[in-house]
This record gives structure tokens, sequence and C-alpha cells, in this order.
């Protein structure tokens, strides 16, 4: 479906063609028709799926400038509010309704001044609350209400937060609530304040055909140096390490720097100007390699990422496809590789319980022992250590494949 035919505001249409786009998402043509009638709404949907438009450009349509804040929308991470406000901005910039972020680890100040004449407000929830405690804020004339990336909101400790947060706003209003998956928790949450919602489900589409799944069975003391290797020799465009922890984040990346691998970590422990250099960074492929924490990545859609590494396994099967579905996008080809070691085989097998993931295991190439380090701790050559477990995998034949021979990074 087109823009176009969904009818929206010609303004809005005018400033989505500018922007390129012409065919609508399935979460779009599905989300805007019914956000329109104002019903309650819940999206499933994953990262780069386009719901920030879905509710976006129907919620400009009815925004009146110069009205007080009409809209709130509650993101987990600072880079998710700051992205949201910056397409809420590219969208109504011929409907003159301002839209402004309020996050933490910036100064309070200049946002108390934007709060006197947003229509829209992005917020984290921490620093909503230090607005509404100072009165900074005022949530009386909000008609709509976002909650984006409901379970991140939940994996990171914020529900109580977003509950107080609620408990604000005026009873009369329309709710919109978007998660990628439905934990027990967000189910209730909908039960007790969304009014018979609308439920839309899009499926991330993993187009096999463009994206190969492969992984390496490694020992612990080979695993950062085969890392090391497939950056270097066969890896193309920009590429994405995922680990588990805010520490290994930055070892990995520290570690990928010192062995000639444009790298920078992105994390949640990180100041808001680091985390925006990064992206920044990233984008204007002045680096290679993004390294991140799952929550830290949520939200951030990158373009053109050709490469996923799984340096740490995932816990599960939809946290795996919300990591890989970054690449293969708009017809490219992509990989997304899994190092597995020892200890990651019980989250391996959690995501092989999802049999439509067809990952197959690839043969160890050769490679030359990399220097790492955990700096304190002291150094050795080759990766490091790992746990125990069984691996139980229904994967796979061993596979060189089409990456064996990728070309070089540039």
């Amino acid at each position: 479906m087109k823009f176009h035919d969904l009818q929206l505001h010609p303004l809005l249409i005018k400033a989505v063609d500018e922007l390129g786009y012409e065919e609508a998402t399935p979460i779009q043509a599905q989300c805007i028709p019914e956000i329109r009638k104002g019903k309650d709404l819940v999206g499933q949907s994953g990262t780069g799926s386009g719901k920030t438009a879905a509710f976006g450009l129907p919620m400009l349509e009815v925004v009146q400038p110069k009205h007080g804040i009409q809209a709130l929308i509650l993101t987990p991470t600072r880079e998710l509010c700051q992205q949201v406000t910056d397409s809420l901005k590219s969208f109504g910039r011929y409907v003159h309704v301002k839209t402004t972020a309020v996050y933490g680890g910036v100064g309070i100040g200049p946002q108390i001044d934007k709060l006197q004449h947003a229509e829209i407000v992005v917020g984290t929830p921490g620093r909503i609350l230090d607005h509404l405690e100072r009165r900074t804020l005022d949530l009386s004339r909000v008609k709509i209400f976002v909650l984006d990336e409901a379970d991140k909101m939940l994996e990171m400790g914020f529900i109580e937060d977003v509950e107080r947060i609620i408990s604000q706003l005026p009873k009369q209003r329309q709710n919109l609530l978007f998660s990628a998956t439905l934990p027990s928790t967000i189910t209730q949450l909908i039960h007790k304040h969304l009014h018979h919602p609308v439920t839309v489900k899009t499926h991330i589409h993993v187009d096999r055909s463009l994206l190969r799944q492969i992984y390496y069975n490694v020992r612990p003391q080979e695993k950062f140096s085969l890392l090391v290797h497939l950056l270097k020799h066969k890896t193309e465009g920009l590429a994405m390490v995922f680990c588990a922890t805010r520490r290994e984040t930055d070892v990995v990346a520290r570690n990928l720097q010192s062995n000639g691998v444009k790298a920078m970590a992105i994390h949640g422990g990180l100041s808001q100007n680091k985390r925006l250099h990064v992206l920044e960074q990233l984008k204007k492929e002045h680096i290679d390699v993004m390294v991140a924490t799952d929550v830290a990545a949520r939200g951030l859609d990158v373009k053109n990422i050709s490469h996923v590494y799984n340096y740490d396994v995932p816990n599960t099967s939809d946290e795996y496809t919300h990591r890989i579905g970054r690449t293969a996008r708009a017809g490219a080809e992509g990989d997304a590789v899994t190092l597995l070691t020892e200890r990651d085989y019980d989250n391996f097998n959690n995501v092989l319980r999802d049999r439509s993931l067809h990952i197959e295991r690839a043969e160890m190439p050769q490679h030359e022992r990399a220097q790492f380090s955990r700096g304190h701790e002291g150094g050795h050559r080759g990766g490091h250590g790992g746990g125990h477990g069984s691996f139980r995998g229904h994967g796979s034949r061993h596979s060189g494949g089409r990456g064996a021979s990728r070309g070089h990074r540039r």
C-alpha cells in the first residue's frame, strides 16, 4: 500500500514524499487507519518496521499548534527518544507542530524552556518524572499516549515509573502500545490501561535468499581471534557485534581497536553525548563496527548493516531474530554470524527452538591469533574463557558457503 492511499493530511504526504517514502510498511498500513479512528492499539513489531511513522503520522494529524502538550511518547532509551523526536520533526515539518525530547544525562534547563512551547513530548521515564515533580511538565491536555518498546521498559525496570506517569494523564485519551514481545507483565498493563484495543502483529521477515545465518563452534581461547579475522577479511560494509554486558562490550571494542579494527562501543553506561557520537560515527562510516548491548541497540535503525555478529548468544529466539533483522534489508545481502563457545550452548538451544530459523555450521577458517587483554586482569593471546553446557542443535551440515570470500574490509 502506498502512503497516498492512506488518505493522510496533504501536508504530511508532502513531507513523506520529500523523505522518499512511497510504500507503507505492514505495520504502517495496518496501524494508521485504526489510529485515525481514535482506537486504542497494541502493535507487535520489531526495530526497523516503521512504527514511528505508524503512530506519528496520525498523531500529527490531530495535534494542534499552540494548544499545549497533547501527546506523550515514552521510550526506554535516550537514543530511541532522540530518534523518534527527529522522525516526528521530519514528518511534521509543514504542520507547525513542535516536538521536544526529554531525557536524562543532559541539562534540564533547556528542556524546561522547550516544554513551554511543545505540543508533542518524547521522553524517557526517569526524566519525565523529574519534570512532573518539578511541575515543569503539564500533561492535563494529553489526548494520545504512546508506550514504545514496552518489553524493553520491563527489562530495564521502568514499569513502576510508567505506571506513575500514566496516573498523571487524563482518563480520556487514546493509548498506543508497541512491543516486540508481549510478556505477562505487559499483557497486564494492556488489560489495565487500554480500552478494547485493536491488535496489530507483524513478523520480522528474514529473507533467507538474502540473509545467510551461520555459526562457528569455537574454543573459548579462539573466539576473539576469529572475530578479528572475520571482521578484517570476511566483512563488507558496516557490522554490529552484540555482547551480553556493558563490560564485555567495552572490552571487545577496546581490543578490536588495538587489533586495527575501527570499532566503538555503545551501551547504557555511556553518557548521552558519547552514545550519540558513536551513532554519528557509524552513520558517517567513520567506524566500521559498533559493539553493542541489546538494550542500547534496541530501537536504533542504522542503515547499511551488512553483518551482525553474535559474540555472546542471546537468551531467546526473539532476541536473536531482532538482532539479525538489522541486516539484509531493502534487497541487500547480509550475514548473521554466531560465535558459539561451550558457555553459550544453553542459550543457543533456546534460539533453535524456533524451527523457522536455519543456522548452518561453518568450517573454522585458518586465522592468526589476535592479542586480547582484559585490562587490569592482564592479557593473553586469543579469546576468553567460557562455562559449561551441552549443545543439542538441530542445525546443520558443515558449510563453507558463500561467506567464505566476501571481500576485505574497506
